[in-house]
């Protein structure tokens, strides 16, 4: 079975989403990140960087959410997986833009949105966000256009990845409505199952 540590409120998120589509058993760690619980020696054990998620699968022991959500789908053959390496390098290419671009002005915003006290908050990185957000947006609607999913007319790592880093924005409520290719391909995504029990489970560890 396997353990992964983090909630699913977290960028461990995208791992859980994983491991619904693929039907696997797993263990939830969920971390208490107010008492510094990722940066307890014993986790530190596991994940040297003190972030979260990591997962342990056997003996075998990875972190980072976009290499565990790739090694889960390929260890278990999976059609999310690549199927060849023109596909994984695809796949690659759009969950690395997703984490390096897509992510970093969205979890800005986030942090400041939710995290950052009201007399720390700082308006300008906000401010920045948005204005940096529709050039990135618009290479995904590029990427989407005339297509169903981002590689290989199915869906696979490359649009779970992106999605949830997409997902962000949802949330943060900002506008979609110039992005319809966007908004076509992200009802599809969220609307698989795997995708709905996520949302449950983050119902749940927000109840907690």
């Amino acid at each position: 079975m396997v353990k992964i540590y983090g909630s699913p409120m977290s960028s461990a998120g995208r791992c859980y989403w994983m491991l619904e589509e693929l039907g696997l058993p797993y263990e939830q760690v969920p971390l208490n990140m107010r008492e510094k619980q990722h940066k307890s020696p014993d986790y530190l054990k596991i994940n040297p960087n003190g972030k979260i998620p990591a997962i342990i699968d056997g003996e075998y022991v990875l972190w980072e959410s976009m290499a565990i959500t790739n090694y889960l789908a390929k260890k278990h053959n999976s059609p999310l997986a690549p199927q060849n390496l023109e596909e994984e390098g695809h796949i690659m290419q759009w969950s690395f833009w997703a984490l390096v671009d897509l992510q970093t002005p969205a979890v800005n915003w986030l942090i400041q949105a939710l995290f950052v006290p009201d007399e720390f908050k700082n308006p300008k990185v906000i401010e920045d966000a948005k204005k940096v957000l529709p050039t990135y947006l618009n290479t995904l609607e590029a990427g989407l256009k005339g297509k169903t999913y981002l590689v290989g007319n199915r869906f696979t790592v490359a649009d779970l990845n992106v999605a949830s880093v997409a997902g962000l924005l949802y949330a943060l409520k900002f506008d979609m409505s110039p992005y319809p290719e966007i908004n076509k391909w992200m009802g599809l995504c969220t609307s698989r199952p795997a995708a709905q029990k996520l949302d449950k489970l983050r119902a749940a560890a927000q109840a907690h």
